[in-house]
């Protein structure tokens, strides 16, 4: 496996003085790992465990928060030193567990290419794409995902997302009511997790997984870089762990940004018909019956 190592590196042209704040519930709890962006911009962080978060946003620009189990709120840079959230009230249906006989199991998604990139991908979500086929209905449970990183550090915490696909091809609704977190193992690793307590079925409108990195104290990793010709230092800040990509053929390539979802695709003088080459996470899923 041949693994390369480039980094995006993310910053502004002009100084923004960073907003400080907290998020909570209702009764004053801090909520930990909360998305954090400024409206339509590629700046993001995640709350915390004490709810506590920093981001670089002058005043008068809007915040989004958002979190699985609360209602999203958009709120002036300028506001947002106590910010409450609200928990979301679901509609329960009746719980049907059915049975998981694991006489059969498939496993989807392995890609034949064994150049992985790994990216320092910043305060977005990637996805890649698992669509339904009829022969999943005799395999229609997620047993396992699965994805690759690379971290210089131990127990590197992350958010992985279940989108089912909605009506225009976007990711949709999630899966859960809560936020799926796992704890990463240190190196270049394919990290194995079980879902059968979750009791996901494959939806027959197609899967998104997407990785949230989380920008918080405990995935830092400072390193001092002397530049060679001016000899001045610097410090450079990785949020670990890398997730590894394939560079792949597809239709079209999902990353959630700003707030928002966006689609690249090819260039509108091609045919529809043509692929774009594009990185996408190297995730893969067990499903079972």
């Amino acid at each position: 496996m041949i693994v390369k190592y480039l980094f995006f590196i993310l910053f502004s042209l002009s100084i923004t003085a960073q907003t400080k704040g907290v998020v909570v519930d209702e009764s004053g709890k801090p909520i930990p790992y909360v998305n954090i962006w400024v409206e339509n911009e590629n700046i993001g962080t995640t709350s915390e465990v004490n709810g506590e978060f920093s981001i670089a946003a002058s005043a008068n620009k809007n915040l989004i928060f958002s979190i699985l189990g609360f209602e999203k709120r958009i709120i002036k840079a300028s506001d947002v030193s106590n910010v409450i959230m609200k928990a979301v009230s679901f509609q329960l249906d009746e719980v049907v567990v059915a049975r998981h006989f694991e006489t059969k199991k498939i496993e989807i998604g392995q890609i034949n290419n064994s150049v992985l990139e790994a990216f320092d991908n910043g305060p977005r979500i990637d996805v890649k794409f698992f669509p339904y086929e009829a022969a999943y209905k005799k395999t229609k449970f997620i047993k396992k995902v699965s994805i690759l990183t690379d971290s210089r550090i131990d127990n590197a915490t992350v958010k992985i997302h279940f989108y089912k696909a909605d009506a225009n091809g976007f990711p949709g609704e999630e899966l859960l009511m809560r936020d799926y977190i796992v704890n990463i193992q240190k190196g270049v690793v394919r990290n194995g997790f079980d879902l059968t307590d979750l009791n996901l079925k494959m939806p027959k409108t197609g899967l998104f997984i997407g990785f949230e990195k989380l920008l918080i104290s405990k995935n830092k990793l400072e390193k001092t870089i002397v530049n060679s010709n001016t000899q001045k230092t610097s410090i450079q800040v990785i949020f670990y762990p890398l997730v590894l990509y394939n560079y792949v053929e597809r239709d079209y390539l999902f990353t959630f940004s700003g707030g928002k979802w966006s689609r690249q695709t090819n260039d509108k003088n091609q045919s529809e018909s043509v692929k774009i080459k594009v990185y996408e996470p190297a995730i893969n899923l067990v499903l079972t019956n």
